[in-house]
């Protein structure tokens, strides 16, 4: 008999509330056990979810002229926009799939896109599905609140302060760590 991944709520470190100790011990256990767990009570919305399903649906539906007017290739080096079908390759080999990339939304003026490190830049949004643009912010800024949430309770069970890992390398997850110049490229 397969067991069942553990299923977690985190929520003692979204909210500060009691409990992260206790949730501390559970997020060891599991990935002592298992390497995984499901998380729960992490913050981001059914509603969240919902938003950007239907907006990438309706920017999905589009025609390839409308869809291509933020075509990758006008991302430069954030490697931001969309691609059609074929044109991602995996170990060389083009994919069956289109898509749209999606990062940190940095203005001409932050120090990373002014130093031009890669993947670092603007995002493209369609302006035939302005709602995709709220969707997506909306998703990551809670997928990143979740995130910081969860290495909180990762840290906690590893014995270390519940900032630790914020505090020293996800607090700006793509600037690099605190302290580093600007000219050299992180981790993303």
């Amino acid at each position: 008999m397969t067991e069942a991944l553990p299923i977690i709520d985190v929520g003692a470190f979204l909210e500060k509330r009691a409990g992260a100790a206790a949730t501390a011990r559970a997020i060891e256990k599991a990935c002592r056990e298992f390497g995984f767990f499901y998380a729960t009570g992490h913050g981001v919305g059914g509603q969240t979810v919902h938003a950007l399903k239907e907006a990438s649906a309706r920017f999905f539906a589009l025609p390839e002229t409308s869809k291509s007017e933020i075509a990758i290739a006008r991302g430069g080096r954030a490697w931001r926009g969309y691609f059609p079908v074929g044109e991602e390759l995996t170990s060389g080999v083009p994919d069956l799939k289109e898509g749209l990339y999606f990062g940190e939304d940095l203005d001409a003026s932050d120090p990373r896109v002014i130093a031009g490190w890669p993947l670092h830049g603007a995002n493209l949004f369609p302006e035939d599905v302005p709602e995709l643009a709220v969707a997506v912010r909306t998703f990551m800024a809670e997928a990143e609140r979740a995130a910081h949430a969860i290495m909180a309770g990762i840290a906690l069970s590893l014995g270390l302060d519940v900032g630790y890992f914020h505090n020293r390398y996800t607090s700006r997850p793509c600037f690099g760590a605190p302290g580093a110049a600007a000219a050299t490229p992180a981790r993303c």
